[in-house]
């Protein structure tokens, strides 16, 4: 089992960053990759970035000119620079891990873009 654990969420005004970081534990060894989805009330939950252990990153679309994943190559630590925030980001960010699919789910972080 693998145990994920967010933290860096909370309230931020529109145009701000967080930085958000998930510390994997548990049986890590077999963990290929690493990410960030979020969700928002009646919405489903979607992909905001991914990293793999090579490094190779994947984004959504939308969010790739704001968002940063980065890490578990550097251990088992998995990050989300979020920059020029936006109400629209507001949401709740679970991180993510698996070997070939998500496996394993944190509690989720809550961020709120408000002014």
């Amino acid at each position: 089992q693998v145990q994920l654990v967010e933290s860096g969420g909370g309230l931020v005004q529109p145009g701000g960053s967080l930085r958000l970081s998930c510390l994997a534990s548990g049986s890590i060894a077999g963990i290929n990759v690493m990410g960030w989805h979020r969700q928002v009330p009646g919405k489903q939950r979607e992909l905001v970035a991914a990293v793999q252990k090579d490094g190779s990153t994947q984004y959504a679309a939308a969010l790739k000119d704001r968002f940063t994943i980065s890490g578990i190559n550097a251990g088992n630590t998995v990050y989300l620079q979020m920059t020029n925030l936006n109400e629209q980001d507001t949401a709740v960010y679970y991180c993510s891990a698996g070997t070939s699919k998500w496996d394993y789910w944190g509690q989720g972080t809550q961020v709120s873009v408000s002014s």
